[in-house]
């Protein structure tokens, strides 16, 4: 289940958590950004790093030359297990800009990681890239708070006090006991996304601004602080337009499928 790596050079104290940037450059350059304002160098990033209609050579590039700390989503591991043939739409045009490096790159990703023995980093659930943790998605497609036995139930065998995933583009953080939260700090890249999976639904955050988390450790436990950052979207609602991804050009647009 999980990847203990060695300790890297990371100020545990107080970092950034971001995920599901799916090859929106525009958008991560503007979270970056904001990030120097706020003098914080750390960064976790969740996966899902290129897949998309949009700049997945550039996102890579820029991701693989910094120092973050990188896990893979399901993105990512599509990119690198199917052929050609057998992508979707988004792995297909994202695999069209991709060379084998960037392949190579996201293949040596770890599924989980730990920082130290106190952060755990996955994308879905500690055992799944395609499971959402903390959203249950109901048989008429209605998204809302899973349960918390559920929650519980897939925290199983991971004791640190803070767990950060990603997956569902949803920024969200609850406490599963008095000693452990999860926190989703939402996506950078995608605000909204229909799926299939396990029935047909939508994800939507209303915003189309690019959403991270700034996570800092305090005395009285972790401290959890939610940015959404405006920035020029036009390049990519374009790249989304003319690759005729409607509701990619709507959620990037607006931060709803319409």
């Amino acid at each position: 289940m999980e990847h203990r790596s060695e300790m890297v050079e990371f100020n545990t104290q107080r970092f950034a958590a971001i995920s599901d940037v799916h090859g929106n450059i525009d958008a991560l350059n503007a979270m970056m950004d904001d990030l120097e304002t706020l003098g914080i160098e750390s960064v976790v990033n969740l996966g899902d790093h290129l897949s998309g209609p949009l700049a997945a050579r550039e996102t890579a590039d820029y991701i693989m030359s910094s120092s973050m700390v990188c896990i893979r989503g399901n993105h990512d591991r599509l990119l690198t297990e199917q052929t050609a043939e057998q992508m979707g739409p988004s792995e297909t045009v994202a695999y069209g800009q991709l060379d084998s490096q960037h392949l190579a790159w996201l293949r040596d990703l770890p599924a989980t990681r730990y920082l130290g023995d106190d952060i755990f980093l996955c994308h879905g659930t500690p055992t799944s890239d395609t499971t959402y943790w903390l959203e249950a998605v109901a048989s008429d497609g209605r998204v809302s708070l899973r349960p918390k036995q559920e929650i519980l139930s897939e925290a199983k065998g991971v004791h640190s006090s803070l767990m950060l995933c990603g997956h569902t583009h949803t920024p969200r953080r609850i406490e599963i006991d008095n000693q452990r939260c999860i926190v989703n700090p939402g996506s950078v890249g995608g605000p909204g996304y229909d799926y299939d999976n396990p029935v047909q639904h939508i994800m939507q955050t209303g915003t189309p601004t690019a959403s991270y988390a700034i996570i800092e450790k305090s005395a009285a436990g972790w401290l959890t602080t939610f940015r959404n950052v405006p920035y020029d979207r036009s390049r990519m609602v374009e790249l989304a337009k003319n690759a005729n991804r409607p509701e990619w050009k709507s959620a990037l647009d607006t931060g709803w499928i319409e």
